[in-house]
């Protein structure tokens, strides 16, 4: 049986890189896309010692950087059959009266906008070939609003609703579409929304036992090894001490 190409985007940190190294020891090969060239590069000598890896660095929110990027892969590995769309960042937990328009747009532009333009260039080769899969990584964000959300949430609330639409359109091709949706992930997360304030994103975690990429990367095997006919297709997940958005318990 030949080995399955999966595409993982934000494949530099957190869910992206556990997912690359869990699907290397599952019989993928792997396309690992990101912006950080030497983590890229660092992944993929140590992932080669398992499985086939190219990488291609490129910014998701630069609609011909991707373009490019994926004509330029060699034939063998434009036969994409999983696309894990995990790339994503919050910016910022201000009210929308002094929130960061320099913050908006780096979030509409990677969970959305970088979202829609790596699917345009792949998922059409799925459909010529009907068959696929599409995991969409989203957010508890994406399902409930919380205080100093606002866009963030906006933001997740679309990925929810594409993938959606993407489930509707993709039917007819029989390509699967998946969408995970983490509470609390201990990652650069945190890090990135604090604008490297390390104190202020380590207590986000204080008192629980979060999420690890890890996690994840384990229910997207679990997704990826379902039977043809079935597919999970939303999945909610938190921590144990998580239950809901803004529901924490930190005993």
């Amino acid at each position: 049986m030949d080995k399955r190409i999966a595409l993982i985007t934000g494949a530099t940190s957190g869910i992206g890189e556990a997912t690359a190294r869990l699907l290397a020891s599952d019989n993928f090969e792997l396309i690992l896309c990101g912006r950080r060239k030497e983590r890229l590069d660092a992944l993929k000598v140590e992932l080669s010692e398992h499985t086939e890896v190219t990488t291609l660095s490129f910014d998701v929110r630069d609609y011909e950087a991707v373009k490019s990027a994926l004509a330029l892969l060699p034939t063998r590995w434009k036969k994409i059959d999983v696309l894990i769309n995990n790339a994503g960042n919050a910016h910022g937990l201000d009210p929308i009266h002094t929130g960061s328009v320099e913050d908006w747009d780096a979030m509409i532009d990677i969970n959305v906008k970088g979202l829609l333009y790596v699917s345009r260039e792949v998922i059409p080769g799925m459909t010529e070939r009907k068959a696929g899969h599409v995991i969409n990584i989203g957010s508890i964000a994406g399902k409930e609003i919380y205080t100093n959300g606002n866009v963030y949430c906006a933001s997740k609330f679309a990925v929810d609703a594409l993938t959606r639409g993407m489930r509707m359109d993709l039917n007819p091709f029989g390509i699967k579409v998946t969408s995970i949706n983490p509470g609390l992930v201990e990652t650069e997360f945190s890090v990135v929304r604090f604008k490297g304030d390390t104190t202020r994103a380590a207590s986000i975690y204080k008192g629980i036992e979060p999420l690890r990429g890890e996690d994840i990367a384990e229910i997207i095997r679990y997704v990826l090894a379902a039977p043809k006919h079935v597919v999970l297709a939303d999945i909610t997940v938190f921590p144990t001490a998580q239950g809901a958005a803004t529901l924490v318990n930190r005993a």
